[in-house]
């Protein structure tokens, strides 16, 4: 072999050799992003230990915001809370997943035994195929409610607690609603007519609640759900009166000065509580329902406010 020949050889091993060290590079580059390190506390066991329950009434088609009367014109007591009679919320396993059933059959909801502050919260959900009573006809629904405190039962339905909500609804996930006297500022176009408030990062942050001009209800800015039988993946990020609502990897909503207002007008910051996933007539499905501290939001989750 001639000198030439005995170079270009040696050449070539080398650029070999640096490429397949470039791809092992690569190779533990992609692992140590799919790597999950985030300190998860998993919300689901086979006996939903970490929650409890809240059932109000199966509501009935001309519901108008009052407690439900009997034949008699009585008013009829809630279902109440962790009554064993019942069995709206139950568990499933499928391989590895533990899979909570919520019929829908009554209004109500699970609720975190433990409050939170400064949190990522994720769950998955899909949706069932019955629908009771009042939604007989109507698209399906639920919601996680955030930041819940106070007695049960406040609000329009007589179900839920004074909370945030982040919708889950057929065409409608990421949606926000005012629950009892909350209220919460959203970066959103103004309402005009009959046209709803739609949030959009463009926009200037405008204030929600019963007591606005705004109103209390504001669209997502997109539609990012998954066909029906598919599992969608819900994740909400809140930290010091922040919050963004995000639907399968998408921000949809962009919310911020979380708070309460009391009947003589003043404002109250509501920056933690429980959780609540709600029945509210509608089969759904959750799984891998999960939250972890935050002691910051990202610089890109920053450069949303």
């Amino acid at each position: 072999m001639d000198q030439t020949m005995k170079i270009r050889t040696s050449t070539i091993l080398f650029l070999t050799l640096l490429l397949n060290l470039s791809c092992i590079e690569t190779k533990k580059e992609s692992n140590l992003v799919n790597i999950e390190t985030y300190n998860w506390d998993n919300l689901i066991d086979s006996k939903l230990t970490k929650w409890d329950t809240y059932l109000s009434y199966q509501h009935q088609l001309g519901y108008n915001g009052t407690v439900p009367k009997d034949e008699n014109g009585n008013n009829i007591e809630p279902i109440g809370l962790n009554n064993p009679n019942y069995n709206v919320f139950s568990t499933v396993i499928e391989g590895k997943d533990t899979i909570v059933r919520n019929t829908g059959k009554y209004y109500g909801c699970l609720i975190t035994k433990n409050e939170y502050k400064n949190y990522h919260f994720q769950l998955k959900y899909k949706w069932g195929d019955t629908t009771w009573a009042y939604r007989k006809n109507l698209l399906k629904d639920s919601g996680i409610l955030y930041h819940s405190i106070g007695p049960m039962a406040v609000e329009y339905w007589k179900s839920w607690m004074l909370s945030q909500e982040f919708q889950i609804m057929e065409g409608h996930t990421g949606d926000f609603w005012s629950q009892a006297n909350s209220a919460i500022d959203i970066r959103a176009y103004k309402p005009e007519s009959i046209l709803d408030p739609l949030a959009h990062e463009s926009q200037d942050f405008i204030p929600f609640s019963f007591k606005s001009p705004y109103r209390a209800y504001c669209r997502r800015s997109n539609n990012f759900e998954k066909p029906h039988d598919e599992w969608n993946t819900l994740d909400l990020f809140c930290f010091e009166g922040k919050s963004l609502h995000v639907v399968n990897g998408k921000v949809v909503m962009i919310l911020k000065n979380s708070r309460y207002i009391e009947k003589d007008g003043n404002e109250i910051p509501l920056i933690k509580g429980k959780i609540q996933l709600q029945s509210e007539a509608a089969e759904i499905f959750f799984k891998d329902i999960r939250i972890r501290e935050i002691d910051s939001l990202t610089a890109k989750q920053k450069a949303l406010f």
